[in-house]
This record gives structure tokens, sequence and C-alpha cells, in this order.
């Protein structure tokens, strides 16, 4: 069985590159909204409060960019919008 580590290395690497190229956006920014915000609660909340003091500044912010992708989509210039004839 793989560690945390790598399942979390692998999703960040395929779903990282289907939100680069805008397919199946939606679904994979919203899996790597969730994985970021379980970064960031499993790593940096034990240590402090604030995310300035605990370091988990970078885990906060591209969970809350890939959850904002999640909810716009996209946009017309992405595999998901050739495929839909947008």
């Amino acid at each position: 069985m793989l560690p945390p580590a790598w399942i979390a290395g692998v999703l960040e690497l395929t779903l990282g590159f289907l939100v680069l190229i805008g397919l199946w956006t939606r679904v994979s920014a919203f899996v790597l909204s969730g994985l970021m915000a379980f970064a960031y609660f499993l790593a940096h909340a034990p240590q402090g409060f604030y995310p300035a003091q605990n370091g988990g500044v970078a885990a906060i912010l591209f969970s809350f960019v890939f959850l904002s992708l999640a909810t716009a989509g996209a946009g017309p210039v992405s595999v998901d919008a050739k495929r839909e004839g947008i």
C-alpha cells in the first residue's frame, strides 16, 4: 500500500495537469481543494491557530483558489469548453 504522501503526490500531479489544460476542471479542482484543506488541517493546524504562524498560508491559498476554480469553471479557452462547443 502506498503511503499518503505518494497518494497526494499522484493526485496533485494528475489533477493539477487536468486543471492546467482545462479538462474536467470543476471535479479536479474540487478534489484538489479538499486535498489542500486536508493537508492544512493535518500538518499545519496543530502547530498554531493562525496560518501566518504555523506556515500554512500556501495550503490555505491553494485550497481557496481551487475552490474558486471549482465553482467558476475553466473558462472559454479550455478543453472543457471545446468539448461542449461553447
